[in-house]
């Protein structure tokens, strides 16, 4: 395992990734180039008692935070969470590589690397880590070369292991292969992980307003949720949110839009009055799956998508840019998203 730490952070060295760096990214006309990352095993403790503190309702799963209902909420706003709130994908894609490493993955003889290409066709097609895996080995999608529609024989604790044949075998490798890729990810990310510009100041106006409900929603499982959150976001703030939901309380992952679909029905608000924002092809499909309203703030990796056609409301590359920062009333008020004709060419404001 450290020999792939190794090999992760080296990668992460050579791409320059430091939070100078993205500090001195400015928002321009086409995406900066900036990969953060989040992960962790667990829920921690102090996100899981304040959450106990502020109306929390358990599922199996693990923790699931929903507030009360609360009649003076109007609208709600929804925020994925990898990718809008920390662009985190090329990381990921690392810690991944990492991973197939120390199993030492291969496919007729090629060991299993993703390309940045390659992941790029993934983010826009999969949401959720394990399924992303299953898909590549399952699906033969192959326009950047890479080989895809075949189990990998693998190493373990030495040995040789040729590929799984038969559903739990195929389960466990994944597993292993995601739990491998979640300690690679914690140990990249610590020093990385910086909001996306203005989402933490659209985020803390909305949890200003009284009429509005505020949530994350994110594919990823909760052991891959803890960074963002806890180092981003922070305690304080996710106090005040009135529901976080991590692809755990879910059976059906995105773009499956159950994720949304469940957090509307525990705020008890219409999906015409819920206004999403994501990062790809994946996220518009499940937000749009739930009748909302999405806006989108794309990636280096998911930047390419055709948003537009698929039905996003706005495209902007961030949340600020042009020494503009989006505000609740371009999105809520008399004449903002939900009201008016909106732009879908990355300007600012949004509305006519």
């Amino acid at each position: 395992m450290a020999s792939s730490v190794a090999v992760a952070t080296a990668q992460v060295a050579t791409l320059g990734f430091a939070r100078q760096a993205s500090r001195r990214c400015q928002p321009a006309k086409h995406m900066c180039v900036r990969h953060q990352l989040h992960n962790a095993q667990h829920f921690n403790r102090s996100l899981a008692s304040t959450a106990r503190g502020h109306g929390v309702a358990s599922s199996r799963r693990n923790a699931l935070k929903v507030v009360a209902k609360n009649p003076k909420h109007k609208f709600a706003l929804l925020f994925d969470c990898d990718g809008v709130i920390v662009d985190s994908e090329e990381l990921h894609r690392l810690a991944y590589n990492g991973a197939f490493n120390s199993f030492e993955l291969s496919i007729e003889g090629k060991a299993v690397v993703w390309s940045a290409e390659y992941y790029e066709v993934l983010a826009n097609t999969v949401g959720g880590g394990k399924p992303k895996m299953k898909y590549h080995f399952n699906t033969n999608m192959n326009p950047t070369g890479i080989i895809g529609g075949v189990w990998p024989e693998y190493v373990e604790k030495g040995i040789k292991m040729p590929a799984p044949t038969d559903d739990k075998a195929k389960a466990a490798l994944v597993d292993a292969l995601q739990d491998q890729k979640t300690e690679l990810y914690k140990k990249i990310v610590e020093d990385l992980a910086v909001a996306r510009p203005g989402v933490l100041a659209l985020m803390d106006e909305a949890i200003a307003r009284e009429d509005i409900a505020v949530g994350i929603c994110s594919a990823a499982t909760l052991a891959g949720f803890e960074k963002v959150v806890n180092s981003v976001v922070g305690k304080e703030r996710l106090a005040k949110l009135d529901i976080i939901l991590a692809g755990d309380q879910v059976e059906r992952k995105k773009p499956d839009p159950q994720i949304y679909n469940m957090a509307r029905e525990k705020l008890g608000i219409p999906a015409n009055k819920c206004v999403v924002i994501e990062d790809s092809i994946v996220g518009l499909n499940a937000a749009k799956g739930a009748g909302m309203i999405c806006i989108i703030t794309p990636t280096t990796s998911t930047a390419n998508g055709d948003f537009v056609s698929r039905g996003a409301t706005a495209v902007l590359d961030t949340l600020q840019q042009g020494g503009r920062q989006v505000i609740i009333d371009d999105i809520f008020g008399e004449d903002g998203l939900l009201e008016g004709q909106c732009n879908v060419d990355r300007n600012l404001p949004l509305c006519n």
